[in-house]
């Protein structure tokens, strides 16, 4: 009898909530921020810019919160997404282990993203919102918040950081057949986006501040954020909840759950049901999240008080950063590119329940290879950062003689990265390090007055 490669589930199993993971951590969470005041930011700083069932989901304590009847009728597009059994990446590198992973790349805009732009669409346009602006890096995010917007007859305004506008043209035609209107970034359009003038590769950090600025003069106008934000983590979780079902038809349950961090929220999605599990029963698999050496937050960035934004539009975070001002190289992997991550990721980090891990671009694009010859699909830069984790983890295990599960997130395609692909096969591609100089400018970047978390 063959043995199964793919796990499907029905469209009956789409989840019926998300999973919010807020009341599971330890401790009291820490709020953000109003950085004139340092007082917690509450609904009067966040009114401005996001409805009131956003704002409801950002602070709620409830432990899971329903979703909308007519967002599931739209997961039901692309979801539930495939579990697969790596089974020839498990052959080619000899390993005793059983490689896994979810992959979002099936949805109509290649990613995990629609997870959480179809219910921030969906808000918005209940409160009698017309447009939303938002950033995005390498185009995933603004791919899905124009497709999202499409869905409930919305405008949608993008800005995307500019190396990404110019390595992924057809992300912003994906955007543009959608009906969004995109920018590249930083823009002539916004106070903020004149003022980086002389950093023209951009950064999300300066993309969020021209989508935020845009949105806070405009009375018709919100902001979506595709990631960092909790309830942005919070729609991702169906990732996971979708992947314990399909391990327990699989037969197996995972030593180990790997995901690529930017912002959070792939990450997030993927885990953060597991690891409500943990929390309550005591014992589950380690989680790693990988991210870029070149934008390396989580491994080598300050736990601190900052802006989520390069201009300080935003209220501050409590997050690992690397300053609010720094703009990192323009590497491949766009959608990693940002300063700090989801308070909640770093929580979790700061108190040893999560792993991190930083790895180069070649070294990354090497794994992106391995992978796409032994199972056919091609990876994004992003999640290639999580298939080396994985290839590193399996060949521990070949190494160890152990037999290990592993669950990575696919979290998507690479069909608009090819010229990344270009680059690494002709042997152009970089490998740009954050070095300590970058460090100790970040660190006196930080905003004076905020509390210290040291």
């Amino acid at each position: 009898m063959a043995e199964t490669t793919k796990f499907l589930l029905s469209e009956d199993a789409i989840p019926t909530h998300w999973v919010n993971l807020l009341p599971d951590l330890p401790g009291e969470p820490l709020p953000p921020l109003n950085p004139q005041t340092m007082a917690p930011a509450g609904p009067p700083d966040l009114t401005p810019i996001f409805p009131m069932e956003l704002i409801g989901q950002e602070v709620s304590g409830e432990p899971q919160i329903e979703i909308p009847d007519a967002v599931r009728d739209v997961y039901r597009l692309w979801r539930p997404t495939p579990l697969f059994r790596a089974r020839r990446l498990e052959q080619a590198l000899g390993t005793p282990a059983h490689i896994y992973y979810k992959y979002e790349g099936v949805s109509p805009a290649g990613s995990h993203k629609p997870n959480t732009a179809v219910p921030q669409a969906y808000a918005n346009a209940q409160a009698g919102v017309k447009k939303l602006t938002t950033e995005t890096g390498a185009g995933q995010w603004g791919s899905s918040l124009a497709f999202a917007c499409s869905l409930f007859d919305m405008e949608c305004e993008v800005f995307m950081v500019g190396s990404s506008y110019d390595q992924k043209p057809y992300r912003r035609s994906m955007m543009q057949t959608w009906g969004a209107t995109v920018h590249r970034s930083p823009s002539t359009l916004t106070q903020s986006g004149r003022a980086n003038e002389g950093s023209p590769t951009g950064s999300l950090g300066i993309a969020i501040s021209e989508a935020v600025e845009v949105a806070a003069q405009n009375e018709d106008t919100n902001y979506a954020l595709g990631s960092v934000l909790n309830h942005v983590l919070l729609h991702q979780t169906i990732i996971g909840q979708e992947t314990i079902a399909q391990m327990e038809m699989a037969g197996e349950e995972p030593d180990v759950i790997v995901g690529c961090v930017g912002g959070g929220s792939n990450f997030a999605g993927l885990t953060f049901p597991w690891l409500r599990r943990k929390l309550r029963a005591g014992s589950g698999p380690r989680f790693l999240a990988v991210e870029p050496a070149a934008c390396p937050t989580l491994t080598k960035g300050v736990y601190a008080y900052d802006f989520g934004d390069t201009a300080g539009l935003t209220p501050l975070m409590p997050m690992y950063t690397l300053g609010h001002g720094f703009v990192p190289p323009p590497v491949h992997a766009g959608g990693l590119r940002y300063h700090g991550d989801a308070p909640m990721v770093c929580a979790l980090l700061k108190a040893g329940m999560i792993e991190a891990r930083a790895y180069r671009q070649n070294e990354t694009f090497a794994a992106a290879l391995d992978f796409a010859r032994a199972e056919g699909i091609i990876p994004a830069p992003e999640p290639a950062h999580a298939i080396r984790a994985a290839i590193e983890e399996a060949l521990a295990a070949k190494e160890a003689g152990e037999q290990r599960v592993i669950l990575f997130g696919l979290c998507g395609h690479g069909n608009f990265d090819l010229a990344a692909y270009d680059a690494y096969l002709a042997g152009t591609l970089e490998d740009p390090e954050f070095s300590q100089d970058d460090m100790d400018t970040a660190v006196a970047q930080l905003p004076e007055g905020a509390p210290s978390l040291a």
